[in-house]
Order: structure tokens, then sequence, then C-alpha cells
């Protein structure tokens, strides 16, 4: 059976330009030196150490699962506003299941879980046509409360449970490499430029690294290659771009997006479960914390793709983790990046003739400098708002390049192709 191919093909980059992938590599090799530099000018150590590089990762997991569902369901042309709820549904299924049959029922809990809801999503959106954001939303509110209401008599009766939390859940293994870290850790408090930073990066990750996290990240390069590699994925993107044309070359198209919409809630429930199981020791009412509407963000900054998605994702855990360790002093330091990268943005758009922009992005730079050379710690409000303002700046810069799938959120009904 043929599909469509002429929309959900990517185009070949033009003469001597570098294709997405080579360039994604190039601004992560670019990031890591500017933040050894910044390291070795500012003296604050902790930017990069493998603790910090630990907890960054711990902390984009769930948002990069979360955006993975969203990403999973918006390539069928479903928009997914309901993450957060599905979210929700994983922490409560995974604090359920995994205090009375073990870690590993858990996470088959918190899949579950989330899959039930997100089949509600998407019988509402798919099968009646009600409008994607409504229905999002709508399960966010009922996922919330329901969620309140099952927890209550979950865990209340429980020994070190009650109406918001759960028992402590059993803990997800992890894997220690301990002939890797140890002279990592070593090396690492040597302090050399990029020796030492290359080091952190490899002490982050031999040590006591969740094989939650290794699944997560295989799960995320799998994503890739079933949804760009086979023919599966290139039925279930012809859907997302164009309906009416993959219905009329035989794809069932209310099946794919059926089964989109199922696999992003379940996603999004192993997000939940990785936040009960690794992140903390059981579930909690309203440890999602905006993560589902994050990761939706990271899957847009990302260009509706798994590696974009995954940086976008490991930027916000980034800032958080900077958070959590050390407060404002490391992410003082941090000013001097923004610094940098808004330079750059002013540079590349003043050859690119764009002035305003430039312009802009110049005196913002100019601003956060100031602010490094005038200040010795960043503010404990900053300090919590940093994540959220940092995905906020790099939506606004990445804007202009992103390219949402042609029938994303459109409705669509059976035999309109004809």
């Amino acid at each position: 059976m043929s599909v469509p191919t002429t929309a959900v093909e990517t185009a070949a980059p033009a003469p001597g330009r570098m294709d997405t992938r080579s360039r994604m590599w190039l601004y992560l090799l670019a990031g890591f030196v500017l933040v050894a530099l910044v390291r070795v000018v500012s003296g604050a150590n902790d930017v990069d150490s493998a603790g910090t590089l630990r907890a960054a990762l711990e902390s984009a997991i769930p948002i990069a699962l979360a955006g993975l569902g969203g990403l999973w369901s918006e390539r069928a042309g479903v928009v997914n506003i309901g993450l957060e709820g599905m979210m929700i549904a994983g922490t409560l299924g995974a604090g359920y299941f995994g205090y009375h049959y073990g870690a590993v029922a858990g996470i088959l809990g918190a899949v579950l879980f989330g899959a039930l809801v997100g089949a509600l999503h998407a019988m509402a959106t798919v099968t009646f046509g009600v409008d994607h954001i409504v229905s999002g939303v709508a399960i966010n509110i009922i996922a919330l409360g329901v969620a309140g209401f099952l927890a209550e008599s979950f865990f209340s009766a429980l020994p070190g449970g009650g109406p918001t939390q759960s028992p402590e859940l059993p803990s997800v293994t992890s894997i220690d490499i301990s002939f890797l870290s140890d002279p990592a850790t070593t090396i690492q408090n040597k302090h050399w430029f990029l020796v030492s930073d290359l080091a952190s990066v490899v002490g982050a990750l031999t040590k006591e690294l969740s094989l939650f996290t290794v699944f997560a990240l295989l799960l995320i390069a799998g994503t890739g290659w079933l949804l760009w590699k086979t023919s599966f994925g290139l039925r279930l993107r012809s859907v997302g771009e164009s309906p009416a044309a993959a219905e009329s070359l035989g794809v069932d198209v209310y099946r794919y997006k059926f089964i989109a919409v199922v696999v992003s809630g379940a996603m999004a429930g192993l997000a939940g479960a990785f936040l009960a199981m690794v992140a903390s020791s059981g579930f909690q009412q309203g440890q999602t914390n905006g993560r589902g509407y994050i990761g939706l963000a990271a899957m847009i900054f990302g260009n509706w793709r798994p590696g974009g998605m995954l940086l976008g994702s490991s930027l916000f855990g980034y800032t958080q983790a900077m958070q959590l360790r050390s407060g404002g002093e490391s992410l003082h330091a941090l000013l001097l990046v923004v610094f940098v990268i808004l330079l750059a943005v002013a540079a590349l758009q003043l050859v690119r003739k764009n002035r305003t922009q430039a312009v802009l992005s110049g005196l913002l730079g100019v601003l956060f400098l100031v602010w490094y050379l005038s200040t010795d710690k960043v503010p404990r409000e900053f300090t919590t708002m940093a994540p959220y303002v940092t995905t906020l700046l790099v939506l606004a810069f990445a804007a202009q390049k992103l390219r949402m799938p042609a029938a994303d959120g459109r409705p669509y009904r059976k035999g309109s192709a004809g």
C-alpha cells in the first residue's frame, strides 16, 4: 500500500548548508564549550559538575517523556493539551500499583492509566470531533479532581500514606560503572578547561544512573526510528499532514490517529511514573507541577522531532537543576552564557538584515551583562521562575523556523477525501 510522501518527506538541504541533525550537534558542541569557558571565567565549578548534570537529566526526563507523548499525538494531527492530566494519571497509577505489586508493576500501571486517559482524549477528538483544545483542558481538570478523590481512597488507610500522598514506593534500580565514574570524578576535580567538563559528563552518565532514565532515552531514540524510518511511521505522519490524501490511498486515518493518541497518553503516564518513582519516593498530589505544559513547549521548540524535543527538555531540566542544587550563585554565572547567546543571535539577525530583531537581541544581551557585572547572586525569586523564563525565551527565538504538521488540530471526518 502506498501513501502520500510529498507532504511528509523532509526536503534535502541546499548545497553548502548543513542538515538539521548536523546543525543540532554543532549547537550542542558550541554550548558545551561556552559553558566550560564560563565555568573557568566565573569560577562557578558547579555549573557543569557531574552532580548538576545528573540532576539536570533527572529533571529533563519527565519533561521529555511528556513531550514525546505530544509528538506522537501531534504528528498524527491531534493537539494534546491534556498531557498534564495524563501525567497526573500516571503518577497515581505508579503510586497504587507500585506500592502493592512492585516497581515494574508501578511503571506498567502508570502506562495503563495514562493510556486510558489518552483513549478518552482520542474518543472525544477523533470519534466525536470535539475541539482538541477543549478536550485537553477538560481532561486536565477532570484528571486533577479524579486523582485527588482516588488518592484519598487508595492511600488514606495505608501506613505512611494519606489523602494527598502514597506510602514510599520501591525504587528503580540504578547502575554504577565505577571504573569510569571514579577516574572521571578525579579529573573533574582538577577543573581543567574542557577536559574536566567532559569528565563531568562521563561521571553523570556512569554513576547513580537510573535504568528508567536509560529506558526513556532509548524510547526517544526508538520513536525517532519508528516514525521516520518505517512504513508505519510514514503512514502515521501522513495522517497528520494530509489525512484526506492518506485516506484516498487506503490509510485508515481514524485508526492511526487513535493509536497515536493512546500511545501519547502512555508516554505521559511514563513521565508520571518517573516523577513518582525516580524523582521522588512516592505519589504526591500536585507533583507534576505543570511539566505536561512544559513538555508541550519542549516539543514545539524541537520542531516536532525527538532530538530537538530532548534538547528543549534538557534546557528546562538544566535550569531547574541549577536552582535546586546551588541556588543563585551558579545560576548567576549563566547570565554570561545568556549574554553570549543573545550577542550571537544579534549578529545572526544583523547578517540576515533583520535590524529590529538584532537591536532588540543586542540590547537584551547588554542588560544581562550589566546584571552579571553589578551583582554577585541571582535573587531567589528569579531562580524559581528561571526554568519557565528559559522556555519562553527559547520558544521566542526558535519560532521563526518552526513548522507544525499541516493538519495538526484540524477536524477531520471520514470520507471527506472523496
